[in-house]
């Protein structure tokens, strides 16, 4: 098959995060090349008309869906799989709205607590303006829409003792977390990652073996927190000294029950499809809270999905291979459908 290997087009002064979308297209690109497919690179803007006419100049049979955010924005993300179910275009990964409610925290969050999902307690600036909840105090300030921890530094833990200290904290960052942020309840303890790749063609998904990201020699006044230098700046402290592991004692298996277990829950809440990570933090008294559902996350070959991928045995051409499961299955109930269109109208003109 033709596939058209679908990303946001990059700013001139690419960034760090941004590198790694370059290096998913080519790993993706390899990938499918190894499953004898003919992949070609599309790039995606806000010159919609001209990403339009790439795509249906290539007439590609599928799109692999690799857009992390357009022109820089995340808010924009779901633009990608809208435009391709308005052209009725089958592609890899979460669908529109999957793709929307997961990306906008708040309504995840709203979705999350309304499935009785844990997840912390959160302030937006309007709640905030209004003093319409109570404060919590320390708060982590983050991006309604960017991830990839886009934004998050040392300073994002705050200690506000009243609704308006914490209403400036978060217009004195906005502009670094792409306009729009909001407070959520710094929980204390542990971080997790689940990633979650389709079993098969019906969409059931296998869980990966989990990951803890363990602070390593943390200063006791340095909060433990996966920042954007612990993501991207590899020559930092940060990046350093946290440290992804799959190994876990005997007595953590309860534990890791319970967030597979929630893990899935998100996938069937949310509608997922092909691959997704959901992020956790565990408290002190060993509670799960989810922090953030993620659609077609990173899968550049050092990113932490391929990571559990590799524990479960599966090679990243395998990772291509599963995610393509579902929309070849797609293309071929649409052939069998228009075949049998086909035979019908042909046997009404015998």
């Amino acid at each position: 098959m033709r596939i058209a290997v679908l990303y946001g087009r990059m700013s001139e002064n690419i960034s760090k995060d941004e590198q790694d979308g370059l290096v998913q297209v080519e790993s993706v690109s390899q990938a499918l090349i190894d499953l004898h497919h003919d992949p070609v690179p599309v790039g995606f803007s806000l010159n919609i008309q001209e990403t339009l006419k790439n795509i249906v100049n290539i007439n590609p049979s599928l799109i692999f869906n690799l857009v992390e955010s357009i022109d820089g924005q995340g808010r924009l993300i779901h633009l990608a799989p809208a435009i391709l179910d308005a052209m009725n275009i089958v592609y890899t990964g979460a669908g529109t709205d999957a793709i929307y409610t997961t990306s906008n925290k708040i309504l995840a969050k709203q979705m999350l607590r309304a499935a009785r999902i844990p997840t912390p307690f959160f302030m937006t600036p309007e709640k905030a303006r209004h003093r319409k909840s109570p404060l919590c105090s320390p708060s982590i300030i983050k991006s309604v829409w960017e991830h990839g921890s886009i934004g998050i530094g040392y300073d994002s833990v705050v200690f506000p003792k009243t609704h308006d200290q914490l209403l400036q904290e978060m217009d004195r960052r906005k502009g670094r977390l792409g306009g729009a942020c909001f407070a959520e309840a710094f929980i204390e303890g542990r971080e997790f990652n689940l990633s979650l790749l389709t079993k098969n063609s019906n969409g059931n998904p296998q869980v990966l073996p989990p990951a803890e990201i363990r602070f390593e020699n943390y200063p006791k006044d340095k909060h433990k927190i996966v920042d954007y230098k612990a993501k991207w700046e590899s020559e930092s402290f940060e990046y350093q000294h946290t440290v992804r592991s799959f190994d876990f004692p005997e007595h953590d298996k309860p534990l890791l029950n319970k967030i597979d277990k929630i893990a899935r829950e998100c996938w069937k809440l949310f509608n997922l499809k092909g691959y997704a990570r959901v992020d956790f933090r565990v408290d002190d008294s060993g509670n799960p809270w989810v922090l953030e559902v993620n659609t077609n996350p990173c899968i550049a070959p050092d990113s932490g999905f391929v990571a559990a991928a590799d524990k479960a045995d599966l090679t990243f051409t395998q990772i291509v291979e599963r995610i393509l499961h579902e929309p070849m299955a797609q293309i071929a109930e649409q052939i069998h459908a228009d075949s049998d269109a086909l035979s019908w109208k042909i046997a009404v003109n015998a």
